[in-house]
């Protein structure tokens, strides 16, 4: 023990007398921990608002979208997801959403279709970052989201220019939390705003899409809208009281699948099927981004072993004054391997501490709710030191195995 404290206060000391080198030196390993905890805790969090997300809309909601989105094992479970065809935009159209309307067991049966548009007010201010979403009178309900002012658009309304919007859209639209009344130009015709949501949560269901920053008109008036045809990119289902949202589900793939021509070329996804496909998805690109910010730990490991041979290098009269008092190989190896052990575990941890400031201010300046935990901490600087201990070892090596007498014959 006393023998390791030793070469614990000898490798703090080398490292006091460079600072800044040991620092540079330690730079590569702190961004690397820093980029592989955040990132993880990043993809934890937006698991975690999915779930949030889910409970929110209901277990019993079933998403019908374009393409073949995913693949079941025998048990019914989500086992391979098709990312090309999640984020291909495969596209709907009106017969499916009527086949699926006209579905016995479905209670609630709400298009989705983005529409291309700048909306403008009467006085010309416009909002271009504002999405057009075309839905039925069922889509406050298929989304199980309240509204805030005002009151959704009716069936009566289906044949109307009526819309709803989101928060975001009344505050840079109008310049007001409460438009009820206002309207509204959108490829010529003019709106009259009908309620406001409250705030959603961030991307709900579906990537891409902002319900704060969209504007919802009813989906048979905008089929008259002058344009190319509108596609829904999904459907939104829930289930009549007494009927199971899985029953329903298969009965809607197997009626889909006859109206498609036995083309398996939509999903019917329930809402644990469509966590588990956003699961699939933020696992593999958090292991890709991961496998790349780890490079930064490579990186830092080959700096600990080009600084550990400089410093053998440099101290090769320490190393001979100890061999010759008496200084085994073995504790010489120790001492400069305990050295790249320290450089490389202070800068895992720093390397967490900043980890921590960055899931702080993303929590602060964004949407995105990050989820640190301690294992995936632990692990972090595990993995530094073990970086430390690989890239240490041959400087430590060549360190050990100098001949006393040339280290002192060459000073």
């Amino acid at each position: 023990m006393t023998r390791s404290n030793n070469n614990v206060r000898m490798a703090m000391a080398a490292i006091g007398a460079a600072r800044w080198r040991s620092f540079l030196t330690m730079l590569g390993v702190i961004i690397g921990v820093a980029s592989v905890v955040t990132i993880v805790s990043l993809g934890e969090g937006v698991k975690h608002q999915l779930t949030s997300q889910i409970e929110h809309t209901g277990k019993d909601l079933i998403t019908v979208r374009g393409g073949r989105v995913a693949d079941y094992d025998k048990s019914g479970k989500v086992s391979r997801v098709n990312i090309l065809n999640l984020f291909a935009g495969t596209s709907l159209n009106d017969a499916d959403y009527q086949t699926v309307l006209k579905a016995p067991g479905v209670q609630v049966a709400a298009p989705f279709a983005v529409l291309s548009g700048v909306p403008r007010t009467p006085d010309g201010v416009a909002d271009p970052g504002a999405s057009i979403v075309a839905t039925n009178e069922k889509g406050a309900v298929a989304l199980n989201q309240p509204i805030a002012y005002g009151s959704f658009f009716e069936a009566r309304d289906n044949a109307e220019p009526a819309a709803v919007i989101g928060k975001r859209v009344a505050e840079d639209l109008f310049r007001e939390n409460v438009p009820i009344g206002k309207t509204f130009i959108l490829r010529g015709e003019t709106f009259t705003v009908h309620g406001v949501f409250e705030q959603f949560a961030a991307n709900p269901l579906t990537p891409g899409v902002d319900y704060n920053s969209t504007i919802f008109i009813p989906y048979d008036y905008a089929k008259q809208l002058p344009g190319s045809p509108i596609q829904p990119y999904q459907i939104l289902v829930r289930p009549k009281a007494g009927v199971s949202s899985a029953a329903l589900a298969g009965k809607l793939t197997d009626t889909l699948a006859d109206a498609h021509g036995s083309q398996m070329d939509f999903s019917v996804l329930k809402a644990n099927d469509s966590l588990a496909v956003a699961s699939n998805v933020l696992n593999v690109l958090t292991a890709m981004v991961s496998a790349v910010a780890a490079v930064s730990l490579l990186v830092g490991g080959i700096g600990i072993m080009n600084i550990m041979l400089v410093a053998v290098s440099e101290r090769t009269f320490e190393i001979g004054v100890r061999k010759s008092i008496g200084a085994t190989n073995r504790q010489i190896l120790g001492q400069f391997l305990i050295e790249a052990l320290v450089i490389s575990g202070v800068g895992g941890i720093l390397g967490v501490l900043v980890s921590l400031l960055m899931n702080y201010l993303l929590r602060i300046f964004t949407n995105l709710q990050p989820v640190v935990t301690l294992p995936v901490m632990g692990v972090a600087v595990v993995a530094a030191l073990a970086v430390g201990t690989i890239f240490g070892m041959t400087p430590a090596l060549k360190a050990a195995h100098k001949d006393p007498i040339e280290a002192l014959r060459r000073v």
